[in-house]
């Protein structure tokens, strides 16, 4: 049975159950079994367009805040102050973990065999030394009823601790859910996406200094403006949705 770790410090976010912004309090709640979710500004501005990814942000365990924009809104017109911990944030210090280098401690799940190999060499650079069975690659899953199998059987014979999805939002969020919903255990399954590609050198690394002052969103436009720039005009559509969405404490 799987524990009950709900202990009140979250707020209710359009029925999503955000965390204060604590790296001890998500890798707490990860040690004890649950789906972690990392919804960014944009996507949560489109929840109400996409059904299926909205019921599987509302049926995970948790999410951490992501979004300096929502985080901003939060405090300035809700009177709500939560901490800033991005999917960035959360995997850089994730990956410090010692429970890393355990035997199947962790399996990964990438978008292609290039990622997955890039993956494995930085991983191995860090001191986590994962054999190929630990990588997973993704197929291109049907939009209307995510189903894997294969994949449910390999974690079932592995039994990793966590699991991290570095696939992109609108599916990963759904593939974690199915995971929770048929796997026979309860691991940590991390939905952080693309995260891991600015630490490997497939996006451009983000400075600390631009995490610290929430201005990721920025560099990556600099970095890449016509992927960057459409995507986070796009959550500015949150603002209406979190001054109309009554929240609780």
């Amino acid at each position: 049975m799987r524990e009950n770790i709900d202990n009140n410090k979250t707020v209710k976010i359009f029925g999503i159950n955000f965390i204060y912004g604590e790296y001890e309090d998500a890798i707490y709640r990860l040690n004890h079994g649950a789906l972690m979710v990392v919804p960014a500004a944009p996507a949560l501005a489109m929840i109400n367009s996409d059904a299926k990814y909205y019921q599987a942000l509302q049926k995970s365990d948790f999410a951490i805040p992501d979004s300096g924009f929502m985080i901003l809104v939060l405090r300035l017109f809700k009177g709500i102050k939560i901490k800033k911990l991005s999917g960035l944030e959360f995997l850089k210090k994730f990956l410090n973990e010692e429970k890393l280098k355990q035997s199947n401690g962790i399996f990964f799940i990438d978008p292609t065999l290039e990622d997955s190999l890039i993956n494995n060499e930085f991983l191995r650079k860090n001191g986590i030394i994962l054999g190929k069975s630990n990588h997973y690659i993704a197929p291109i899953y049907n939009n209307d009823n995510i189903i894997d199998t294969k994949l449910l059987d390999i974690i079932e014979k592995k039994k990793p601790k966590y699991i991290i999805i570095n696939l992109g939002g609108g599916v990963q969020e759904r593939l974690g859910l199915y995971l929770k919903n048929h796997l026979s255990y309860y691991p940590g399954i991390i939905c952080t996406g693309a995260a891991i590609a600015f630490l490997t050198g497939r996006q451009a690394n983000i400075p600390n200094f631009a995490e610290k002052f929430h201005l990721g969103w920025l560099y990556r436009c600099f970095e890449n403006p016509k992927k960057f720039i459409p995507r986070y005009l796009k959550g500015f559509l949150l603002l209406p949705l979190l001054i109309k969405e009554s929240i609780n404490k």
